[in-house]
């Protein structure tokens, strides 16, 4: 029964995910606009469909893909969090990772010189755009800054609870890394004014500029996680079970956990270095496949995955229509819907348990 209802499932966040990735071609700075109706007519004009099909294929497509590919890294990257901590609060950013990307983003803007230096563009720019429309090598230099800092998170939190041995003391050290690193963000901004409208932008979080390259290297460590922690799925519900219990069902803790940290920095850091900070999407996957469905780790991890997808996806749809022509920063969104998501079921628990303790 349980596997039918996670197929189910499944097969409704696939379809889901083919709605939303249709939906988000239709969308841009006009709103709703039916860009495949226009590229079919025969008798449009030239110059209006070549720029429709550039608008299509270069912009909207690989964004709305990008987005859903994001947000399965997010996913995933959660589900591999809550299992390895064995807490349901845990998300991808508790090694460190966001404080990490923040600080090599905040060093690669004031080496830049800034934003308006770096870019050569006006201080009135748009930061969104500011941040991201600058040239392929400072976009790879931002993006490149962004993954090693999120990798050296990791590395200083390993190196600060000594191994992967204990799940605790690994929690604990991400969380003092994490402070450190911001701390050291925000003290390298105060030196460098300049770039707080830039770093502003990467903090709020934004799909609006992935292209094809960044699609297709978030596509290829997606695909590369999802295998590998299908792999440790089985080590997942051991640790599940607690350490000791693991430990006598023979299962190498130290390996696999060593294993799930790899995996959830390589999928956080990929998706932070290409779309910025995007919360909730990492917390809330997980929670809103366990309310619908009980499954093992392995079952958990794909539709976890799925469901981040379908979440940044449609966020970032909802961010491009709700105010168009003007843009709302897709993380903010995530923020506003995912908290008041958490704040609702905290409130539904609470009359559940009250109503327990009355009866």
């Amino acid at each position: 029964m349980k596997r039918g209802r996670g197929t189910l499932l499944g097969m409704g966040l696939g379809l889901l995910s083919l709605g939303v990735l249709a939906l988000g071609v239709c969308v841009g700075s006009t709103g709703f606009d039916d860009l495949l109706r226009l590229l079919l007519r025969a008798d449009a004009d030239p110059a209006q469909a070549t720029m429709a099909s550039r608008i299509l294929w270069d912009i909207r497509l690989p964004r709305t893909l990008g987005a859903w590919t994001a947000g399965a890294l997010l996913g995933l990257a959660g589900a591999v969090a809550q299992g390895l901590f064995r807490n349901p609060l845990a998300d991808p950013y508790l090694l460190g990772s966001a404080a990490g990307a923040s600080l090599g983003v905040a060093l690669a803007l004031a080496a830049f010189g800034g934003t308006a230096g770096m870019l050569g563009a006006s201080v009135a720019k748009p930061a969104l755009a500011t941040l991201f429309s600058g040239s392929i090598a400072v976009r790879l230099g931002l993006t490149g800054a962004a993954f090693c800092g999120a990798m050296l998170a990791v590395v200083l939190t390993l190196a600060l609870s000594r191994g992967v041995q204990h799940s605790l003391r690994l929690l604990l050290a991400g969380v003092i890394v994490g402070v450190v690193l911001g701390a050291a963000a925000s003290l390298v901004l105060l030196f460098s004014p300049d770039s707080l409208q830039a770093m502003q932008a990467f903090m709020l979080g934004s799909t609006a500029f992935v292209g094809w390259s960044a699609w297709l290297l978030m596509a290829a460590v997606w695909l590369s996680c999802l295998l590998a922690s299908w792999a440790l799925a089985r080590g997942l519900d051991g640790l599940s079970l607690g350490e000791a219990t693991a430990h006598t069902l023979g299962l190498p803790v130290a390996q696999l956990r060593a294993a799930m940290v790899g995996v959830l920095a390589l999928a956080t850091g990929t998706a932070v270095a290409q779309t910025g900070l995007i919360a909730f999407i990492g917390l809330a996957a997980p929670h809103l496949v366990r309310a619908a469905v009980h499954v093992p780790h392995g079952r958990l991890l794909a539709l976890a995955s799925l469901a981040g997808a379908v979440l940044l996806a449609s966020a970032d749809v909802l961010a491009r229509g709700l105010m168009a022509p003007q843009e709302l920063p897709v993380g903010l969104l995530t923020a506003v819907l995912g908290g008041g998501y958490l704040l609702w079921l905290m409130h539904r628990r609470g009359g559940a348990a009250t109503q327990g303790a009355l009866s």
